[in-house]
Order: C-alpha cells, then structure tokens, then sequence
C-alpha cells in the first residue's frame, strides 16, 4: 500500500550544513541545487585513514582492483520535515526501520539519470542510506536491494508531489525499486568528512578521487565503484576527527 512520498527527485534543497548549495532526495535537472563541492570546508591536502595503507591491507587479505564498475549505491534522503505541494517529504532512517519487514518502495525519482541508475540495480546489491538536506549531512545506515526496478505508482497519483501527467501506463516514463534496511553504521560518516578524503585522493590517486558525489552532487541516487564503497565503509571502523 503506497505511503507518502518521501525520496524524493524534483527540485533538489540545498543540506543546511552547507553554506552556499546543499542536497535534498530529489533533484530535477533545471532546478537542483548543489550539495558536496560547496559544503563545509574541510582541510585539504591529507587523508587521515592513510588510503594507501587501507589499500595495502585490502591487498594482503587478498583483494583485487577491479574495472570502473558500479556495484553499490548512495541513496539520499530528507530526515527533517519539508512540505512538497502539501505532502510532507521526510523519509529517515528511523523510518524505513519502523516499515513493515523494515523494508520500502524508493519512489520519487525524477530525474532521467538517477532513474537510469535506479534501473541499474541489482538484487542483493547494498547502498548507504544518506540523510541530505539537514543540519549535517552524512551516512547513517546501509540498506540492500530486494526489488529491482518497476513502475513507479507516484507518477500516476494526481495527489502526489512527484505526479508526472506526461507519464504513460503503457510506457511509465519512472521506475522504483524496494530497499530494506540492513544494519547503522558504527558511527554517522559526515559529508565533511568524506570530502576530505576526496580532497586529499584527488591529489595523490586514492579510491575517493572520482566519487560522484562530488563531481554530480545533484543526484539522489549515485552509484559507487567497490573500491570507493569499502573505503567509506571502512571509515566506520575509525575515531572521527
């Protein structure tokens, strides 16, 4: 049974955290505002964890380096309350948790490259859970893919802030998947943070150097080579600073 709206893809907001542009869970290709290059400045220049000592112990145990592929997910979502045409688009981690089997339709997507990544999807396939357009923005949660893509029922609700008319249910112009909620992460892995890093890879070639996060910060839905998703992931295990 269709809930609100929350993830939510027409008109990105801007993070609150962020002074000049921030990101919201949605994003129309005219109107989006900018999250990632422009938040807090953090210093540049050196990345903490030592990327090139998780790299070689990534090695040691045996990893390898694969191809650009895209293999896993950020998915970004409002944790505060914002009204869209009347409906309140919040979605936060606390409320996948509280749906049923923990587990919902990512819906909202209106975006032509989001969807096509959202089309993407896999099965089994993890994502961060990404609280955007709040006082701080950052990872708070993994979540895996247990639908893959299928219409999106919001593009046919004329109620729904996300209500395209020009969408077709002979040729649905937007499609959704289910994600379940899997596990919080150790600790909350702040956008601040993560562009440190990307700073600092920048210069000397770590995972984090092409993360499309900062290079395409209007996206809700953004892929993640394996490389950049366990190098995030492996900031968890670290003290923040």
């Amino acid at each position: 049974m269709p809930w609100p709206s929350r993830k939510r893809d027409k008109g990105a907001v801007a993070d609150k955290k962020e002074p000049d542009a921030k990101i919201a869970k949605t994003e129309k290709e005219t109107s989006d505002k900018e999250e990632g290059e422009k938040s807090a400045k953090p210093p540049a220049g050196s990345s903490k964890s030592g990327w090139k000592n998780w790299k070689k112990k990534e090695s040691e145990s045996g990893g390898e380096e694969s191809k650009i592929t895209y293999c896993h997910w950020l998915l970004k979502s409002e944790p505060e309350s914002r009204l869209e045409k009347g409906v309140d688009v919040k979605f936060s981690v606390d409320d996948l948790k509280a749906q049923p089997n923990q587990t919902t339709c990512w819906d909202g997507v209106r975006n032509y490259q989001a969807r096509n990544f959202l089309r993407s999807m896999k099965l089994g396939q993890q994502a961060f859970f990404y609280h955007s357009n709040c006082k701080e923005p950052g990872i708070v949660a993994l979540v895996k893919i247990v639908k893959e893509a299928y219409p999106d029922h919001t593009q046919f609700d004329q109620k729904d802030p996300h209500y395209d008319s020009t969408s077709r249910k002979e040729n649905p112009k937007w499609s959704m998947v289910d994600v379940q909620f899997v596990r919080m992460t150790k600790r909350f892995i702040p956008l601040a943070e993560i562009k440190a890093h990307h700073l600092a890879h920048k210069a000397d070639g770590g995972p984090l150097k092409d993360m499309m996060l900062f290079s395409r910060q209007r996206l809700s839905i953004q892929p993640l080579t394996q490389e950049e998703f366990d190098f995030v992931l492996s900031l968890e295990e670290q003290k923040p600073h």
